[in-house]
């Protein structure tokens, strides 16, 4: 399993289509805190039309995701803790934890992701390119498998 972007380890190379790396700007002004710039056309590289967060994560076998879209961007960010993202894009499986606020990774259409292992202080903090639409989900991992074998979407 990978872990991405642990301050002064090299990260690791994903082997699943549909997906990147993306390092946010940083200004460290220690001992007060530290400032993350996420800037469309330059960290995003899609229109921002819906960000969330999700954090509360107390049940230590919770399971989130367990969907691929149709057709939405996303970039993911562990901003506090730890969590192992999983991904699938119909071929090659990898498993990555997050853990650096800076570094995030693009979740691009046609990628089955799944989150667990989640810390106590988990937050994660998802960058969408669209508003939310049901019909955009396919939550059946088969049906998911069967429209990247066949390349349909709809």
């Amino acid at each position: 399993m990978a872990t991405l972007g642990t301050y002064g380890m090299k990260q690791p190379k994903l082997r699943v289509r549909q997906s990147g790396i993306v390092r946010l700007q940083c200004f460290k002004d220690l001992p007060d805190g530290n400032l993350f710039i996420a800037e469309v056309n330059r960290h995003v590289p899609f229109d921002i039309k819906r960000v969330y967060f999700i954090n509360g994560l107390v049940n230590p076998i919770a399971v989130r995701g367990k969907h691929a879209h149709k057709t939405l961007e996303q970039l993911m960010f562990c901003i506090s803790g730890s969590f192992v993202l999983h991904l699938d894009d119909g071929t090659n499986r990898q498993r990555i934890t997050l853990r650096d606020p800076s570094c995030g990774i693009r979740i691009g259409p046609m990628l089955w992701h799944t989150m667990g292992s989640f810390s106590h202080d988990c937050v994660i903090l998802v960058i969408a390119s669209a508003v939310f639409d049901e019909s955009d989900y396919i939550r059946d991992y088969q049906a998911f498998l069967d429209c990247v074998r066949s390349g349909r979407y709809a």
